[in-house]
């Protein structure tokens, strides 16, 4: 079995922001259903761009660092799931251009984003959890680990965000009120931070799609690596989504020490191919 995926181990931090406390630790809670979206179908139109004004209506609750986040690969049959998080000062912060969710991007675009994202931002992060850990913990456990992950990061950077923003309608980033018994061995320390969920915030939210562009950049990368190991399955292209080319694969050879298991791949239809809401339903 492939070993955990873990956060990245870089972090980008502001010179002019100043170190904050750390926070205390704590952890998962269980999964929850998520919403639809055919796999196959192309980026839609781009519409407006995000901008920073629903991240400075916190500025009136006393915010000042906000995190926005957002997860990439909840969807794929293959390859981790991964959380970005990107930090705004809402005192000083300016717009960046050409930010999009990452799904309205091209990768040549996404790549050209992802330092000037990293740059821009107070701090930013991306947490991962690999398939094994999709397989035991479930995916909704398994975003708040990515999550934490990424974090702790943040955490170790010396920033401490007042509030977090995040794609969607349900908060699974928050720890669980209480832990189970797995949850103690694998979660670090929690995000203990107010979480404000937002339906299609990483359409409308600069912090948030800005979050979306880092993690989609760097599952892609993760995932051409791992295309290397088995190439059959067209992982560079796919990047573990259900394509029909991945899922003939997976029919004549069967799935990889990278594939989730548990969502048996393999049954009549293939329960997976519709990607739920929010994630990359198209092939890059």
């Amino acid at each position: 079995m492939p070993p955990a995926v873990q956060a990245s181990p870089a972090v980008q931090v502001s010179p002019a922001v100043q170190p904050a406390p750390a926070v205390h630790n704590a952890a998962a809670v269980p999964a929850a259903p998520a919403a639809k979206a055919r796999a196959g179908s192309k980026p839609a139109a781009r519409g407006k761009a995000p901008t920073l004004r629903h991240e400075r209506t916190f500025k009136a609750q006393g915010v000042r660092f906000l995190a926005g986040v957002d997860e990439v690969g909840r969807g794929a049959l293959a390859g981790p799931v991964s959380v970005g998080i990107a930090v705004v000062d809402l005192e000083r912060q300016k717009p960046l251009a050409g930010v999009r969710d990452s799904k309205l991007l091209s990768p040549a675009e996404r790549e050209r984003l992802d330092p000037l994202v990293r740059r821009w931002s107070v701090a930013s992060a991306v947490g991962h959890a690999s398939a094994a850990e999709i397989d035991s913990l479930g995916i909704i456990a398994a975003l708040r680990l990515a999550g934490t992950r990424a974090w702790g990061t943040i955490l170790g950077a010396g920033i401490l965000p007042e509030a977090v923003l995040l794609d969607g309608s349900h908060n699974w980033l928050s720890p669980a009120e209480q832990l189970s018994l797995f949850d103690q061995h694998v979660l670090e320390v929690g995000c203990e931070a107010p979480v404000h969920t937002k339906v299609k915030a990483d359409m409308q939210c600069l912090s948030v799609a800005a979050a979306s562009v880092i993690a989609k950049v760097e599952r892609d990368r993760m995932m051409r690596e791992l295309h290397v190991e088995y190439p059959d399955y067209g992982w560079d292209i796919n990047k573990g989504y259900a394509t029909a080319a991945h899922r003939n694969v997976l029919r004549a050879a069967g799935p990889t020490p990278y594939h989730r298991v548990s969502w048996r791949l393999l049954g009549g239809e293939l329960q997976a191919a519709d990607v739920p809401d929010g994630e990359e339903p198209y092939e890059d």
